[in-house]
């Protein structure tokens, strides 16, 4: 009797593995029809559509007005580069909560170069803001990568010591779009075949990022390390190297991001940037990226950023309340969360399933 009561289901564990070890067998059709199902970044994509649907119902110049395409793609290019960065460093299992108060920075330095130095070029201002924001990320990444302590506590640390900074600095000055040149200002409403400059530029940014990731060594080896940091440095990855370059990269990214502040509101004040670490952290969990590290991509962050600033704008015009549009993006991060952790453990149950079987 034990002998019958098993057999049956040798054959449906047989076919979980066939599954599992020839995806060559299924149609193509198939295959792309699973791949997107599977998609957290389409999934995403198909949010995002059905917010933007839902409000233009219910308010057509939503999406059909004279700026409403320009300010649907304008509003969170900002936030984008941000989350480019963040997801880069929570990639490898880390968080930059310091974001925020480097935009502040660099923005406010961004003013003070134009009203010192008239007739600066663009482009050193540009360069000086990477630079600053890089050199910034740079003492994040070292003390968390040679310090190995939490970045969760460090950049905890960093966000209120850059905030200092910058407070100190500008004090109660506030930068004023007359101090800045008309060419530069420009940048924050100029389009191109009517699609914003400034997401131009954050497009640009996520290409180049996306692409380093998919097929460097180096975007391989920080996927491997989010995966298993010890794991990584016993098999000869340059763990700190990899951790550091994250944390600069995002430096730098949030560097730029303070320029396009700059441009885009053309008033600079010491509160620059306040609380968009955390919407640049909702912002790539709610766009797939494991916030354990190891999965997801910088695509998923941007469409994430977009997702989460279209719904700002979306939910009064649905009427929704302000306590029930922040308990909208909650449920976002939480529900992103737990799927999340539903597809890890059904991934991790499928290997074992088919390790046992082979």
């Amino acid at each position: 009797m034990s002998g019958t009561s098993t057999r049956p289901e040798t054959p449906a564990a047989g076919s979980d593995v066939a599954a599992l070890t020839r995806p060559s067998s299924m149609s193509t059709v198939s295959r792309l029809t699973t791949t997107v199902l599977r998609s957290r970044e389409i999934a995403i994509a198909l949010v995002l559509v059905a917010v933007i649907a839902a409000a233009t119902i219910k308010t057509p110049s939503f999406l059909f007005s004279s700026n409403s395409w320009r300010d649907l793609l304008l509003t969170p290019a900002i936030l984008m580069l941000l989350a480019v960065g963040q997801a880069v460093v929570i990639i490898t299992r880390n968080v930059d909560l310091s974001v925020g108060s480097v935009l502040a920075i660099t923005a406010y330095l961004t003013g003070r170069l134009f009203v010192d130095n008239p007739g600066i070029p663009m482009v050193v201002v540009f360069l000086a803001a990477l630079v600053v924001g890089g050199a910034l990320g740079l003492v994040n990444g070292l003390v968390v990568a040679l310090g190995k302590v939490p970045a969760l506590v460090i950049t905890l640390g960093t966000l209120y010591i850059y905030r200092g900074i910058v407070l100190t600095w500008a004090g109660s000055n506030r930068i004023n779009a007359s101090d800045m040149p008309d060419g530069f200002l420009a940048l924050g409403t100029k389009t191109v075949l009517s699609i914003p400059v400034l997401f131009l530029i954050a497009v640009a940014v996520l290409a180049i990022v996306g692409y380093f990731l998919y097929t460097s060594r180096s975007g391989r080896d920080m996927y491997a390390i989010g995966s298993d940091p010890d794991a990584a440095e016993l098999y000869g990855l340059r763990v700190r190297s990899r951790l550091v370059g994250a944390f600069v990269l995002s430096g730098a990214l949030a560097g730029l991001s303070g320029v396009l502040y700059a441009a885009r509101y053309g008033t600079i004040s010491s509160g620059a940037g306040t609380g968009m670490e955390l919407q640049a952290v909702a912002a790539v969990v709610i766009g797939g990226v494991a916030i354990f590290g190891g999965s997801g991509t910088v695509w998923g962050a941007a469409i994430g950023a977009v997702l989460l600033v279209t719904i700002n704008r979306a939910l009064p015009i649905l009427g929704i309340q302000d306590f029930w549009q922040q308990a909208v993006v909650g449920a976002l991060i939480l529900g992103a969360i737990i799927l999340d952790r539903v597809l890890s453990a059904r991934r991790t149950r499928k290997l074992v399933e088919a390790r046992d079987a082979s």
